[in-house]
């Protein structure tokens, strides 16, 4: 049970399955549909599937449990919810440093994520007009970008970063967005966010894979994700799928910590847990088969990198049956993914605010989301105003990153592995066993394997990716 409601949001989910949604909704974002095909891409295919997946269950599926279990045990936001597990388990109140560590990364993600999710409404936008423009025409089922040639699609992608207008009036449709459902509440802006757009997002995924596997080259992406080539396995590959395990699960972030106190009693967590990492995973996997069978089928390079999203995938659809269409589908698929990973992102904060100052919602999320917006709005003008901007010039390993790289990589390389390693060392180590055993719901041998991995496997995986990420030489060149 919940140790204390004192400074709660009062809020609650309505039902199981509609916290399963709403989790399943904030680990699916980006990182599945751009990070996890580009990275499957770059490292070779089917053996870093195979390490990707093993990594989910003996150290994803644990730690989303650690962290959902800490939010229903402790009652509060993420940073009262620590403390009170440390203070019933007779441990220093300084174990909130945990919570805030959390709050702080999903804030930071939140501010450039918004202006990457801007990108997406921008290609939502250029999508529509060339479908409905070919709907007018007579025409609906035409390839996309009819008449432009390559160089002038890939060329979309640098005129919208030479328009600093452009991106902050996209960043801030999107962060008005996030805000004004995490505005209207638990239930009545999360809760149904979650119910109309994770349904309607895996109805889009499967019809542009079903599209994908018609129309491309399905038989050689299944042989690309699934035949194991482990000669293509390195150092750098492996550490890459145990970061893209722990991350696109939407681990240290805030967001899991928070979602946790809205949990009911009755709710067993371990299954839910379970359904949670399954679903995450097997969004990463169909995105796969969603995008290269498609770049297979016109020669496209695999392992295009960011690139394969915003330039990659529009040249594969000007030169498709149905391109215009599709590309319209993709892209709302790929927004819907990204607000409810935002939604999650600012409601960490948010009700940290909200217990902190005793302020309504809408005031805490608004003010939340002002102040990501403007850090925000930085990391968009490092793209052309501020383009030689270099705010980590002094850190080898940041050198080079621009001002949202730079952000991107100190939450990513820093701030996440170290949160994760922190909820490790607190629940397998320094909260109390029996506390945690009954938030579980596991008993005998299941629990002793959950406690085992939480306390020593993860520990060591996740200290690795921190230390690795900062030291890459580690791993060679």
């Amino acid at each position: 049970m919940a140790l204390t409601q004192a400074g709660s949001t009062g809020d609650h989910w309505s039902s199981r399955s509609a916290f399963i949604l709403a989790a399943v909704g904030a680990a699916v974002g980006l990182g599945n549909i751009w990070r996890f095909p580009t990275l499957a891409g770059e490292n070779g295919g089917g053996a870093f599937v195979l390490v990707y997946i093993g990594f989910v269950i003996l150290l994803g599926l644990p730690l989303v449990l650690s962290e959902i279990l800490l939010g229903r045990a402790g009652g509060e936001d993420a940073i009262g919810s620590v403390r009170n597990v440390a203070v019933h388990s007779k441990r220093s109140e300084l174990w909130k440093g945990v919570g805030a560590l959390q709050i702080l990364a999903g804030f930071l993600i939140l501010s450039f994520y918004s202006v990457v999710a801007g990108w997406v409404i921008n290609y939502v936008f250029v999508a529509g007009e060339d479908w409905f423009g070919a709907l007018f025409s007579g025409a609906p089922f035409s390839v996309a970008f009819a008449g432009e040639t390559q160089e002038q699609i890939t060329g979309r992608m640098g005129d919208l970063f030479a328009s600093p207008g452009k991106l902050i009036l996209l960043h801030a449709i999107f962060m008005g967005a996030t805000i004004w459902i995490v505005a209207s509440g638990v239930s009545d802006g999360i809760e149904k966010a979650a119910k109309w757009l994770m349904p309607t997002f895996f109805v889009l995924l499967v019809i542009v894979t079903t599209y994908g596997a018609f129309t491309g080259e399905f038989a050689q992406a299944v042989k690309f994700l699934f035949t194991p080539d482990f000669s293509k396995l390195n150092p750098i590959a492996l550490n890459e799928a145990l970061g893209q395990a722990l991350f696109s699960l939407s681990l240290a972030a805030g967001g899991l910590l928070t979602y946790g106190a809205y949990i009911t009693r009755d709710v067993n967590l371990a299954p839910t847990a379970a359904m949670i990492a399954v679903a995450d995973t097997l969004v990463a996997i169909l995105a796969g088969l969603m995008i290269f069978p498609i770049v297979f089928a016109v020669g496209l390079d695999p392992a295009a990198g960011p690139a394969l999203i915003f330039q990659t995938l529009p040249i594969a659809f000007s030169s498709m049956p149905a391109g215009s269409l599709i590309g319209l589908v993709f892209f709302v698929l790929i927004f819907f993914a990204a607000l409810t990973s935002s939604i999650s992102l600012l409601e960490g904060p948010t009700a940290w605010v909200i217990d902190r100052f005793r302020i309504r919602r809408p005031i805490a999320a608004i003010m939340v989301g002002l102040v990501a917006f403007g850090i925000g709005v930085i990391c968009a003008l490092g793209y052309n105003i501020l383009s030689d901007v270099r705010p980590l010039a002094f850190w080898d390993v940041f050198a080079e990153n621009d001002i949202l790289d730079a952000l991107d990589g100190v939450t990513g390389k820093i701030m996440l592995p170290l949160g994760a390693f922190l909820v490790a060392i607190f629940t397998g180590w320094m909260a109390d066993r029996r506390l945690i055993e009954q938030q579980t719901g596991l008993d005998g041998g299941m629990f002793m394997l959950w406690r085992f991995l939480v306390a020593w496997l993860c520990p060591i995986a996740v200290g690795l990716v921190l230390l690795l990420g900062l030291v890459p030489g580690l791993l060679g060149d």
